[in-house]
């Protein structure tokens, strides 16, 4: 695993490899049932409200705390190569994806490539501006994606 953050160009560069063929990562990342399983770092929560993975299409979901208290969140998917690649743009938003520009908002270039039975993937994200970049490491980014891709880790080998 490999967590960098580049503040020049403003970005995160995040590094993972999963024991598993490509196809299946991919569907973990693709598929909003998979995704509601191991997106949000434990004792969080995924829930979808609706997801449309195709170009121009979006996923909109709440990280929902143990008590109930909702975070909603928006992603927008702007390419898609299929099993190799998608980019979306990702923000903060209210529960029918209204964007909450209070927030940083940030570029997902996410890349899978097989190699002998397992799957690496690439995370570029990058935001607007370094204050973004710094805000958003600041709310927990970098511990709770470790966490939730720990969560993927453990869907994979089950």
């Amino acid at each position: 695993m490999n967590f960098s953050v580049d503040k020049e160009n403003k970005k995160i560069n995040v590094e993972r490899e999963f024991a598993a063929p490509v196809s299946k990562v991919w569907a973990a990342f693709t598929k909003s049932e998979i995704l509601d399983r191991w997106w949000a770092p434990k004792p969080w929560r995924a829930e979808t409200k609706t997801m449309n993975f195709v170009e121009g299409g979006y996923w909109l979901y709440a990280m929902v705390s143990p008590e109930g208290e909702k975070h909603w969140a928006k992603t927008d998917f702007k390419k898609i190569d299929p099993l190799k690649s998608f980019s979306a743009g990702d923000a903060f938003c209210d529960e029918n994806g209204n964007i909450n520009h209070a927030f940083p908002t940030a570029i997902w270039t996410n890349e899978f490539k097989e190699t002998s039975g397992s799957t690496v993937v690439s995370i570029e994200i990058v935001y607007g501006d370094v204050a973004d970049l710094e805000k958003i490491l600041e709310m927990g980014m970098r511990e709770g994606f470790i966490a939730a891709l720990e969560n993927l880790d453990a869907l994979l080998d089950s």
